[in-house]
């Protein structure tokens, strides 16, 4: 089959006996590069069973046991997680570092500009030594409009008590449609309505008069968007207007 040519196997071997400690130091390289990938930290958690992995597919093998198969989707949602931090600190730098060019350059690829830049706004919102590992950025995208302090209380309370996000959402909606009696909760919960909308020299209440019918389409759109009402209006009139200081969180 190698008539003519070396035969690539041997030439392999050899190569190897000749340099043994580079072809160690290659296979190291090799495991901790697999080791990093979604799928390599997966196989690792799962007790080193193979995974077969493409650009589109993961093939878990047969016979595997459920906890094996529940450590790899928490691994692999660990990791997409990390990864949406990630592009977000990434996206920064761009930002940051080639403020005249940074879009441009992203156009040209198939990122979605929109979900990097909501990463960003988040990742700006929590430096990396505020960031819970054991929250999800989603946890934190719940709270980011929100004065740090006030991040700092809800993070601990979901890291405390387990709360999914979509429970530290519920927490937090009914904190706020709820009256505060003590004026330090009244002055958190204006400050935390401020910061929302910041952009504006000073925070007004408006009042709308608006049909049954249109209040229905306008909660069924908030619904579809997965927002609250009061925050997909304003994502709304933010957008119409021009306004994008603080983009709207995609889950």
């Amino acid at each position: 089959m190698w008539r003519g040519l070396h035969d690539p196997v041997k030439s392999i071997k050899e190569a190897a006996m000749q340099h043994p400690t580079d072809l160690r130091r290659v296979e190291v390289a090799s495991r901790r590069a697999a080791d990093r990938t979604p799928a390599g930290r997966a196989a690792a958690l799962a007790g080193a069973r193979p995974l077969r992995t493409d650009r589109t597919s993961l093939r878990l093998p047969a016979r595997l046991p459920i906890d094996d198969w529940l450590r790899i989707g928490q691994n692999l949602t660990a990791a997409a997680d990390s990864a949406a931090w990630w592009l977000g600190d990434w996206l920064v730098y761009g930002q940051d570092r080639f403020p005249e060019r940074y879009r441009h350059a992203i156009d040209g690829t198939s990122l979605d500009y929109q979900t990097l830049r909501n990463y960003a706004w988040i990742a700006r919102k929590f430096p990396s030594g505020r960031r819970r590992a054991g929250l999800s950025m989603q946890h934190h995208a719940e709270v980011a409009a929100m004065p740090p302090d006030l991040q700092d209380m809800w993070l601990d309370h979901a890291g405390k008590e387990g709360w999914s996000r979509n429970e530290l959402r519920r927490r937090i909606s009914t904190e706020a449609v709820s009256s505060p009696t003590d004026p330090a909760s009244s002055q958190e919960a204006a400050t935390s309505s401020q910061e929302a909308t910041k952009g504006t020299a000073e925070s007004a209440e408006l009042r709308l008069p608006v049909s049954a019918e249109r209040q229905r389409r306008w909660e069924a759109a908030a619904r579809r968007a997965d927002r609250d009402l009061p925050h997909w209006i304003l994502d709304v009139l933010d957008t119409a207007a021009g306004h994008n200081s603080a983009p709207s969180h995609r889950h």
